[in-house]
């Protein structure tokens, strides 16, 4: 039975790659993309997500639930800005100008979170590739929402790889600290896939020419091929890296269960106001007592090669039909 998901992002190219992963793989359910302010405006996530939803044309169209908060990227942080830019377009995805879309039957992001736990109760799995503001507001309208989500798949925090916006934390976390608290606080199932082991699969120069070559003609495919060859330039020349790391791909395969993993209890918690550690993940790895049990299971491995062959197959769906 397929699982159903939604999926909360802001698109960035790394997460545009989940969603269209996401859209080709038979194993999920995809019944929402929704939108949240982070690397982009709310705005520009919602009009990313229609642009890759429209372009795809999946058998049956995920819901799309819109956001207006502004980006946690902006002018009072240039360095941060530039370099995101660099590595994934001005407005997220590479060098592709994407439409202002008026959607249809406009829902907010967490109303929809809401609304799809209420109608599948306990079926569910909601992942969050961005930070966590639309869960939080979610939980907020209604107190019930941890009974009717099946789970919650966290893209986020790190426990000893350090930070990747700060010395100490990790953006997602950062970008809205204290929903990533309430968040913690929540008595639901939840699962963190932290930067320690998102960042260790990735696609280098020559899985970029291979894929690319086996490409047919169209659309999607073309849309791919610039996709993934702007982030593969831009993280050679500003990231000195030597490949594309599929950091949001990693948290879709562990929320589909598409590839093999490891997890461990712990607490986790979020610094919300240190000068130097704020939005860092602070997390107690020592044996939970029977008093306070634990908060989290953390991703800490994953088959890195089997997470690139998954997105290999579903690009080849998606790109060489």
């Amino acid at each position: 039975m397929a699982q159903k998901l939604i999926i909360d992002a802001d698109p960035g190219i790394g997460d545009a790659l989940a969603v269209l992963t996401a859209m080709a793989d038979p194993a999920i359910d995809l019944l929402a993309v929704t939108a949240t302010g982070g690397t982009v405006s709310g705005a520009q996530a919602t009009r990313n997500i229609h642009y890759l939803i429209e372009l795809v044309d999946p058998v049956r169209h995920p819901r799309i639930g819109q956001c207006h908060l502004p980006a946690a990227i902006n002018d009072a942080l240039p360095e941060i800005t530039r370099t995101w830019t660099r590595l994934n377009g001005a407005e997220g995805l590479g060098d592709t100008p994407v439409p202002a879309a008026d959607l249809h039957n406009r829902r907010e992001s967490a109303r929809l979170i809401v609304d799809l736990a209420r109608e599948f109760p306990g079926e569910v799995r909601l992942l969050t590739l961005g930070p966590l503001s639309n869960l939080a507001v979610a939980a907020d309208y209604d107190p019930q929402l941890c009974e009717c989500l099946h789970s919650v798949v966290v893209l986020g925090g790190s426990v000893c790889a350090g930070g990747d916006v700060t010395a100490a934390a990790e953006f997602n976390i950062w970008a809205d600290p204290q929903a990533a608290r309430t968040v913690c606080q929540m008595p639901i199932q939840k699962l963190l896939v932290p930067l320690d082991v998102s960042s260790e699969p990735a696609l280098g120069f020559d899985d970029v020419d291979v894929m690319c070559t086996f490409f047919q003609p169209s659309p999607v495919s073309e849309f791919v091929s610039s996709l993934l060859q702007f982030a593969i330039r831009g993280h050679r020349t500003y990231a000195a890296t030597e490949g594309i790391p599929l950091h949001a791909v990693a948290a879709l395969a562990v929320a589909a269960g598409a590839e093999s993993f490891q997890q461990e209890a712990a607490i986790v918690d979020v610094e919300l106001s240190g000068e130097l550690t704020q939005g860092m993940t602070v997390v107690d790895r020592r044996r939970p007592s029977p008093v306070h049990g634990s908060n989290f299971s953390i991703v800490s491995s994953i088959d890195d090669v089997g997470v690139v062959d998954y997105f290999a197959r579903a690009v080849r769906r998606i790109c060489c039909s």
